[in-house]
């Protein structure tokens, strides 16, 4: 990472010849009138601050992680990857560890993942759910292939797994990737998958968790309905962004939806080739209720971890300066505004 985070700490963990990057940051909250001024990967941005009641790291917190990392056509491969990424994010003292879209699983011609897709009960997710337990560590696993109602389709599950080993949720993506990207592959995402059908939020000692699957990002009323409706304090956005949409709209829109919930925001990503048809743009991110990016990784494809600090105190702090909650207008007064 290029640029100087103020409280920010790099950890280097070695795991045989390779060398991955935990980087992790405790942004200091001094007062809501003065900006605290931050360099980011070559980008500068002031942020006015919240509160002098919390300048320094409130007690009232806990270590998450998001992890970022090419998955391939090759389930043991992967799990071993998630495994040594389990290890890492332990050391740096997470609780929680989110993997991004697809983590067990990448075709690399069509029609591979529905050839591994599995019931939930099945072994590709025991052993992620024996993973979380040995570890003592809870999982989001986003965008796991489970078997559909039929053998011409899946579901794309988002995952949530606790300490003990145990499914505490799942959620189904809403939103299928049907979609000609612009300079580069068309994609028809419904043609195999199945969509899913409900909102799903879940209490956690990380707070109450929203979640979502990817393409999901781009419908803000998805993460209105989890904050305003269900309660959401923390969002949880795996996602395998492809390149060209990536560079044009990843960071904007998770930034935009941090902003317009007030809440944190754990965006783990894929990134980079996970064979010749298909590459991922990566940039694993976490940002806090004020918009600002509080981990990220060194390099957008990396395989790795970034490491930050859920602070309770600072939801609060944000959502009583700035009461949106009480200000949205109720959808009687829209239905009223367009008649």
């Amino acid at each position: 990472m290029n640029g100087n985070l103020k409280g920010k700490m790099v950890f280097l963990v070695e795991q045989g010849s390779e060398h991955s990057k935990i980087s992790k940051r405790n942004h200091k909250i001094t007062a809501w009138v003065q900006p605290i001024s931050f360099s980011l990967a070559h980008q500068r941005a002031t942020v006015p601050a919240i509160s002098t009641a919390f300048s320094k790291m409130a007690v009232n917190s806990v270590r998450v992680a998001a992890a970022q990392m090419t998955s391939i056509n090759d389930l043991a491969t992967n799990y071993a990857t998630c495994s040594r990424l389990v290890k890492e994010a332990a050391s740096a003292g997470a609780k929680l560890l989110c993997f991004p879209e697809n983590f067990s699983f990448v075709g690399a011609k069509d029609g591979e993942s529905l050839k591994i897709a599995e019931p939930l009960d099945g072994p590709i997710m025991k052993g992620y759910c024996t993973l979380a337990r040995e570890s003592n560590m809870w999982l989001s696993l986003g965008g796991f292939q489970e078997r559909g109602s039929d053998d011409a389709h899946l579901c794309n599950t988002h995952v949530l797994i606790d300490d003990t080993g145990n499914i505490r949720s799942t959620y189904r993506k809403m939103h299928l990737f049907d979609v000609d990207v612009p300079g580069g592959a068309v994609y028809k995402e419904s043609s195999f998958t199945e969509a899913g059908k409900e909102i799903v939020a879940i209490d956690s000692p990380f707070g109450r968790l929203g979640l979502t699957v990817c393409y999901d990002l781009r419908f803000p009323e998805v993460y209105q309905q989890l904050r305003f409706h269900h309660g959401a304090e923390v969002l949880l956005v795996p996602a395998a962004f492809t390149k060209v949409t990536g560079e044009a709209h990843w960071e904007v829109l998770l930034r935009a939806r941090a902003i317009e919930t007030q809440c944190y925001v754990i965006a783990a990503a894929q990134g980079g080739k996970h064979s010749e048809k298909r590459e991922s743009f990566g940039d694993t991110l976490i940002i806090d209720p004020w918009g600002t990016v509080i981990g990220r990784l060194p390099d957008k494809v990396s395989t790795g971890i970034t490491v930050a600090d859920i602070d309770f105190s600072l939801i609060k702090a944000v959502r009583t300066k700035m009461p949106i909650s009480q200000h949205r207008k109720p959808i009687e007064f829209w239905k009223q505004a367009s008649m």
